[in-house]
């Protein structure tokens, strides 16, 4: 077996008929999917047993208790037979062909191949390319040498090139093992991060795929129970532990982290979270305060403006910032929108 497409789930019985489509349709010899169900209560166990009577490479396992996506996730690499692993989300949706060149790159023998991927909303409609990195080709990094992992992390935008996002990263099952699962990780959400990292000093060679090769279903997070603010502070607290804990409080990776951190969490958006927490939710506000002084932290230039930003902006400042970006963003959509044709006037 050459490629797993591996898919953890929990309750997703209204999204993972329509992904498991739209991957059993383009299987070749040497492709299986394998789903692992964290106890779902709804109906995904019907859902999945229907497809798996019509496609024998589909197989399923069902678990009586909820293990959490850390550990289902793990799990669903442990069912797999290939040689290389792909994540995959029960509500997102893979391109057509994309099974074919994820083999075709496979060639190359890397370690870990990180693809793109199109952001579209709940209903399954585009919205853009979702920004990865500054790199725009294909391209090998082997992440153990120091150059390479600078030219690497210097060009990532977003922490999906730190390998946030499981259904872009494609793996050798192999070197997924060797590492085993972090316990102090379990339940931060990041345990496969962890991982990844982790491989990092005995050589992970890392080819990245800039196109993109699935539809991302956005306003479906499954982690938003505790709320927004809960949220985010999953992903800024767990990457700024993730960094340190495995390049050093001092080591430069730990800068181009928090860099890409400030990215997915701007001064707009803290000073909105900070306004309204103080406004709605008063005991979150140190939870924010928390964030952005992660997030900003770095003695960079531009990490002290947004700190400042911050730190000294009053309300009614934001405010008009606020009305000013959306009629920015009114404006640019409007000039994007396709302009209706003309009628001809007649003769011409």
């Amino acid at each position: 077996m050459r490629l797993s497409v591996c898919v953890p789930t929990y309750n997703f019985g209204a999204f993972i008929g329509d992904t498991l489509v739209s991957i059993l349709s383009q299987l070749e010899d040497g492709v299986e999917v394998v789903v692992l169900d964290g106890g779902s209560t709804d109906n995904t166990s019907a859902v999945v047993e229907s497809l798996q009577a019509q496609h024998a490479n589909l197989r399923y396992e069902r678990r009586d208790e909820r293990g959490g996506i850390d550990r289902d996730m793990a799990r669903t690499v442990d069912m797999a037979t290939g040689e290389y692993c792909w994540l995959f989300c029960a509500d997102d949706i893979m391109k057509p062909g994309a099974i074919h060149k994820m083999l075709q790159r496979l060639d190359s023998g890397c370690d870990v191949y990180l693809c793109g991927m199109t952001l579209c909303d709940k209903e399954m409609r585009e919205l853009w390319e979702h920004p990865v990195s500054s790199i725009t080709t294909e391209a090998q990094f082997e992440l153990s040498r120091e150059d390479d992992r600078r030219r690497y992390f210097g060009g990532a935008r977003t922490t999906t090139a730190f390998f946030s996002f499981a259904g872009s990263i494609v793996f050798r099952k192999a070197r997924w093992d060797e590492v085993g699962l972090d316990e102090d990780f379990v339940g931060s959400l990041w345990a496969h991060v962890a991982r990844f990292f982790a491989m990092i000093p005995a050589g992970l060679r890392l080819q990245y795929l800039p196109e993109s090769y699935l539809f991302k279903r956005t306003g479906n997070d499954s982690f938003m129970d505790g709320g927004l603010i809960n949220r985010y502070a999953i992903a800024v607290d767990g990457y700024d532990r993730l960094a340190k804990a495995f390049f050093g409080a001092g080591g430069w990776e730990v800068r181009d982290i928090h860099r890409v951190l400030a990215n997915e969490f701007p001064p707009l958006l803290m000073l909105e979270l900070k306004f309204n927490s103080k406004r709605d939710w008063p005991d979150e506000v140190a939870v924010v305060d928390r964030m952005a002084a992660k997030a900003y932290g770095e003695p960079t230039p531009r990490a002290i403006a947004y700190r400042l930003i911050y730190n000294y902006t009053p309300r009614a400042a934001y405010r008009s910032a606020q009305a000013a970006f959306r009629a920015l963003k009114a404006m640019v959509a409007a000039l994007r929108r396709p302009r209706r044709a003309e009628p001809r006037a007649a003769g011409r």
